[in-house]
């Protein structure tokens, strides 16, 4: 809780319920209870929705585990030509082995394969994605990816000198329906 909460909570939350209480012990009236429960529910409630509302909008902290898996091109940013032609043109796989291979595709048919490992970085609250490709790589892996957040998943966005950024997402490559 933030510092204006624990000043309210120290000097008026709980001496008010403490005179309350002993006030309710004292004359053993209804209405003092009534009062000690008006202030409390309140407070116990907004806690709570506090509680869900962080949960929602927290963003999740990945661990190297996380990277592991399947990528495809992530085609809801710009939707159109160009994302279907990169989406049936290249994706990537990280294995468990922190072992990735970047695919050039032409549909389901792998044209050319790219190998390297991965590392990730402890500097940060959530970890960060470093490639270590072989020397010959291809230029959307030219640099380590960017990484936006929510709270539920991630999308890794590489710098590509031809095609500025290319968006993946973790998921099973599938033919596209027109």
């Amino acid at each position: 809780m933030g510092f204006g909460f624990n000043l309210l909570f120290a000097f008026i939350l709980l001496p008010g319920t403490v005179v309350l209480l002993l006030i309710w012990g004292v004359t053993r009236k209804r209405a003092f209870g009534l009062a000690v429960g008006c202030i409390w529910i309140p407070v116990f409630v907004l806690a709570f929705i506090g509680m869900v509302l962080r949960w929602a909008f927290e963003k999740k902290n990945l661990s190297k585990n996380d990277f592991h898996g399947r990528y495809i091109i992530n085609r809801s940013y710009f939707a159109g030509k160009q994302a279907n032609w990169q989406y049936d043109s290249f994706r990537f796989e990280i294995k468990d082995n922190d072992s990735i291979y970047f695919y050039v595709t032409d549909k389901e048919k792998i044209l050319d394969t790219y190998k390297g490992t991965i590392n990730t970085t402890s500097n940060y609250i959530s970890a960060r994605l470093k490639l270590n490709m072989e020397p010959q790589t291809h230029h959307i892996l030219g640099s380590n990816p960017t990484i936006i957040r929510n709270h539920s998943s991630f999308i890794l966005i590489f710098y590509s000198p031809k095609f500025n950024n290319v968006y993946f997402n973790k998921g099973d490559w599938k033919p596209l329906v027109n």
